[in-house]
């Protein structure tokens, strides 16, 4: 007999199963006399253990268990049957009312929508591409050099320069009154490096090993600690000790050091240029990958199953507790999260990710085994020893399978590129940089 499927709203449907009493019954008792082979009583030899203690014992769980595994079969036949995309697990409820010899349940589910793209040819994208320039390359070997620098302690007739490491006592009072993270000793920064506020850095400058000094600071309005932001301050400084740093000179030897394979300037350079490109392919790759979903989320039209929302919202929110529990907080896994906080995130995730599947479904734009290649190699090229990493991708499924993700997006932000109405963009190199 046909499975009828009773449509309630939207994405959600009934369907009522039936299953035969007797068949439960027997199943039970099959279930209960293997366990009676293994199991162990108090007074009783191993497999001698009477049916009727066994049922006593364990004739609940095992009938729980086996009309679980029955109703489960029961809808996934009834579901395959109606050619039913079943959303999310189906919320499974006893009838009172049962044809004679039959248990009966009723099956409320969702199932996934039909996804409409509209015209693609419509929509509007910017896709931008960045260069990296010999400023770029400069700037890149700058910090290479400030990863290699050392101290050493500056005269003490000489006053604290940009560029000196500072070592110094500082107390903060704000109409007189201490305030938290005020205060602190054997405090270090670099003059000039923006690790300090600029009136704190500017007030450093020019003061000697031993020398203290108070002066007002005005706290931006802006600024991350709340407790002080658009507050005056006034702060007393001694300075303990100063160090002037030295740079690597930028030559041949400086390239050997860095371990570059062609060890000259010229090799160094070429070396910079080359993995700066390959983080800018990646950066644009994913700006461009952004604004291509940004645009199918507003090209499509489809109702979302709340099945999949709670589960994304869910999966939000135990993310949360993990990246607590990481940083160290206690009971992280009992802390209060709102879940409705993730619900505008988990809605636009699974929209997208109904909409992706649609489009890759309708234009065959899954992954084919030489991109998963490709794309490995390409990432492996940022690793000491590439060969490695790519066993290390090859030898775990869930890593294919994220890789597999990945290129099948970068198919789809081709495919959507090359249908939409495109504008270009050069985007400066610090701009990629900063934003991404």
């Amino acid at each position: 007999m046909a499975v009828q499927v009773e449509t309630l709203e939207k994405l959600q449907r009934r369907i009522t199963l039936t299953l035969p009493a007797e068949a439960i019954h027997g199943e039970v008792q099959s279930r209960l006399r293997k366990l009676s082979r293994t199991v162990r009583a108090d007074g009783f030899r191993p497999g001698k253990v009477p049916m009727s203690v066994v049922t006593q014992r364990y004739g609940f769980s095992v009938q729980y268990e086996v009309m679980n595994d029955k109703v489960g079969q029961a809808f996934s036949a009834a579901a395959s049957e109606a050619k039913l995309r079943v959303a999310g697990s189906p919320r499974i409820i006893p009838k009172e009312e049962a044809p004679e010899g039959q248990l009966a349940f009723d099956a409320t589910f969702e199932v996934f929508p039909e996804v409409v793209i509209g015209d693609l040819g419509t929509a509007e994208i910017e896709r931008v591409a960045t260069e990296v320039t010999e400023e770029a390359i400069d700037r890149t070997i700058e910090i290479l050099r400030k990863q290699r620098r050392t101290f050493a302690q500056r005269p003490a007739d000489e006053g604290a320069a940009e560029g000196d490491r500072v070592t110094i006592d500082f107390e903060g009072k704000i109409d007189g009154e201490p305030f938290a993270g005020g205060k602190a000793e054997g405090f270090q920064f670099v003059i000039g490096e923006g690790q300090m506020l600029d009136r704190f850095d500017q007030a450093v400058r020019g003061m000697k090993v031993g020398q203290s000094k108070t002066f007002a600071l005005q706290f931006p309005d802006d600024y991350q600690g709340q407790d002080v932001a658009g507050k005056e301050a006034d702060f007393l400084v001694t300075v303990n000790k100063i160090e002037v740093q030295h740079l690597p000179v930028v030559d041949d030897a400086f390239a050997k050091s860095l371990g570059i394979a062609d060890a000259t300037l010229a090799g160094l350079r070429a070396d910079v240029k080359k993995n700066l490109e390959r983080e800018v392919k990646f950066r644009v790759r994913a700006r461009n990958k952004a604004a291509v979903m940004d645009a199918l989320v507003g090209a499509a039209t489809l109702e979302l199953p709340e099945a999949l929302v709670q589960a994304e919202t869910e999966r939000l929110v135990a993310g949360a507790r993990a990246d607590l529990k990481q940083r160290g907080m206690k009971d992280a896994d009992k802390a209060e999260i709102p879940a409705d906080i993730f619900r505008p995130q988990a809605e636009r995730r699974v929209r997208l990710g109904l909409v992706v599947a649609e489009l890759v479904r309708a234009h065959n734009l899954q992954a084919r085994p030489e991109q998963l290649q490709a794309h490995i190699e390409e990432m492996s090229q940022s690793y000491e020893k590439p060969a490695e990493v790519m066993r290390w991708y090859l030898s775990d499924r869930q890593r294919m399978a994220d890789v597999d993700a990945l290129v099948v997006e970068n198919n789809v932000t081709e495919y959507v590129l090359g249908h939409a109405r495109v504008t270009e963009k050069m985007l400066p190199f610090d701009e990629l940089m900063v934003a991404s």
